[in-house]
């Protein structure tokens, strides 16, 4: 697979290239799955969501279809299995995502709430469901959720070395230890180049979204179960104060 940018491979006439392996030949491909994930050539997951959706959409036709033989706690339990091995399966990829892709997600996230509270489709009170009796964040504060708790575990020596090597303390940093941000536990953020695929990086999209955070609750001394339920209360308050405006 040749990956470019989509403006560059439009413009280029690319000669995919041919792999033969005995009497077998391997024609190259304009995209691949890796580990679940739609990759194409211009790096976008467009491919990938619409896949996800469309096949969450037709199971949640399925749960509809026997939504009156399920009691509450049932329907509740088969959508949150659903939502959990498609919609939050890798979706830390989709970091820095356009809305118009994580909008997506969002709509399947909106019909599995409906199938699990049993309402219909323009009955008011959606956002409530969602996030006081379903607890569930919104697409993009799920990823900022996951991104958060790697990064966590980085600083905390519990995760791999390929991403703990790009998680690095400003108060590190010898020539930025007189800076207030080293008094702060904030991360160093490397420049990047493409707006487009730079920021989507671990290495700049972990860090961003760890110094977004409250002072108080960049602590990584903090128990992995503790800082995960305040950084899901921090990211709930924040989803309430916008949704009230």
């Amino acid at each position: 697979m040749v990956e470019s940018a989509r403006r560059t491979l439009s413009s280029l006439d690319i000669t995919r290239p041919v792999l033969q392996l005995g009497g077998n030949i391997v024609a190259a491909s304009d995209h691949v799955r890796l580990l679940g994930v739609d990759i194409v050539s211009d790096l976008s997951l467009d491919r990938h969501v619409t896949n996800v959706s469309a096949s969450c959409f037709y199971h949640l036709r399925q749960m509809r279809r026997i939504r009156r033989s399920l009691d509450n706690q049932s329907a509740t339990t088969l959508v949150h299995a659903l939502v959990s091995m498609c919609v939050d399966y890798c979706n830390s990829v989709l970091a820095a995502a356009p809305k118009t892709t994580t909008d997506k997600l969002q709509r399947v996230l909106n019909a599995a709430t409906r199938v699990a509270s049993n309402t219909c489709k323009f009955e008011r009170g959606l956002s409530q469901l969602l996030h006081d009796e379903l607890h569930w964040l919104d697409v993009p504060d799920h990823v900022a959720f996951k991104l958060v708790v790697t990064v966590h575990r980085c600083l905390n020596g519990r995760a791999s070395n390929y991403l703990s090597n790009h998680v690095i303390p400003v108060s590190a940093i010898v020539s930025r230890q007189p800076l207030r941000s080293s008094q702060q536990n904030t991360l160093a953020v490397p420049h990047y180049r493409l707006t487009t695929y730079g920021c989507r990086a671990f290495s700049v999209a972990g860090p961003t979204a760890w110094n977004s955070l409250p002072v108080a609750f960049r602590d990584p001394l903090i128990s992995n179960a503790c800082f995960r339920q305040h950084l899901k209360t921090v990211l709930f308050t924040q989803q309430h104060r916008l949704h009230s405006v």
